[in-house]
């Protein structure tokens, strides 16, 4: 009996032996991860003012390629030939050898990327026509337009003055969560999510499905369930808050083209690649044969345009050769540490490029 006591004692404080071996042995693989973390930290703080001081020349170095480009006779347009664009730009040009991409500078590298914003039509100038065959260049029921234009009429105007199919703070205090309308022009983007008629698809298009995580539309909780469909582009593929006046022929794409009313998807397609296109004879843009149009008036070249006067002269109205905003992005790089930094930048004149926002991320 006692044999079977003493047995019975030393399982157990084997038990209790490994046990202990387990905690510790967690509580050490804990302490390595925690210091592991606090490790990469430090790194990352190490390099924190020589990240920043890279991105910010990068910013510098994009101002530069722009003032350049905006002078001379090829800075009487802006297209996707020139440097800024990622294009070959002009052989003589002061910023021919100057890489954007893995350009080596301080402890890293950086890579930087323009884009122009006037490639798209500006939410806050819009007019009701605009938006009306954009929501159409999408897909949207047209039973549904009235109600979304007026919408976004109501949302940027000041006043909030009322539209006859639009919605106000009033419609919106009855959300869940409630809120009020913007009354004023919006500063981004995402604005539209809120606006009363416009849902996740219409805004990101075939897309939504990658950027619904997190998304939490406000909505009525009678409001009835319907399966939305699938639309090739969304809002966000033809506007933007951050654009000029007017948008660039040289650079918006087709479908924005056809926003403009009367624009068949032919015409669209002949202003980039056709005979007498933008892309030049070889139908590729950003090559060194591409042939921007250094005026509206040039799109008489085209045959599908030319034979059309008055669409010409409406195009004159929305559309021009220049861009005046841009966004820059860099991305500085010390090792495997990356960081991401973004910029909006407004041409004020050829040489003077302004930054209007910049942040990291």
């Amino acid at each position: 009996m006692l044999i079977k006591v003493q047995s019975s004692k030393s399982g157990i404080a084997l038990i209790m032996v490994m046990l202990i071996i387990v905690v510790l042995a967690i509580l050490a693989s804990g302490f390595a991860y925690t210091m592991r973390v606090e490790t990469k930290l430090a790194r990352n703080a190490s390099f924190d003012s020589e990240l920043e001081w890279m991105g910010r020349s990068g910013i510098e170095l994009a101002r530069y390629v722009l003032a350049q480009e905006g002078q001379g006779p090829a800075g009487q347009f802006d297209s996707l030939k020139q440097k800024w664009a990622g294009g070959p730009g002009e052989t003589n040009s002061p910023v021919a050898g100057i890489p954007l991409d893995n350009y080596e500078l301080g402890m890293g590298s950086i890579s930087v990327k323009i884009v122009d914003c006037d490639r798209k039509f500006n939410i806050n100038k819009a007019d009701a026509t605009i938006l009306r065959e954009g929501l159409t260049l999408i897909g949207v029921d047209a039973g549904s337009f009235a109600t979304i234009v007026d919408s976004i009429l109501v949302w940027r105007d000041p006043l909030g003055r009322p539209q006859p199919s639009g919605s106000g703070s009033e419609y919106y205090q009855t959300m869940s969560p409630p809120y009020f309308a913007k009354n004023g022009p919006m500063d981004d983007m995402s604005e539209l999510l809120l606006v009363h008629g416009v849902t996740p698809e219409m805004y990101w298009g075939s897309a939504a499905a990658g950027h619904m995580a997190g998304v939490n539309k406000p909505q009525r909780t009678s409001r009835s369930r319907f399966e939305e469909p699938i639309y090739e582009i969304g809002l966000i593929d033809l506007f933007t808050t951050t654009s000029g006046p007017a948008v660039n022929i040289n650079t918006a794409s087709a479908k924005v083209l056809q926003i403009l009313p009367g624009m068949q998807e032919n015409m669209a397609q002949a202003i980039i690649s056709g005979p007498g296109g933008r892309a030049g004879p070889d139908g590729q843009e950003g090559t060194d044969d591409d042939t921007p149009f250094r005026s509206i008036q040039e799109l008489a070249r085209i045959p599908e345009i030319g034979a059309y006067p008055n669409l010409i002269q409406m195009m004159s109205q929305y559309f021009s050769v220049r861009s005046l905003c841009f966004e820059a992005t860099v991305q500085a790089r010390i090792g495997n540490f990356t960081r991401t930094y973004v910029a909006l930048l407004r041409r004020a004149s050829p040489r003077d490029i302004q930054v209007m926002s910049l942040y990291w991320k």
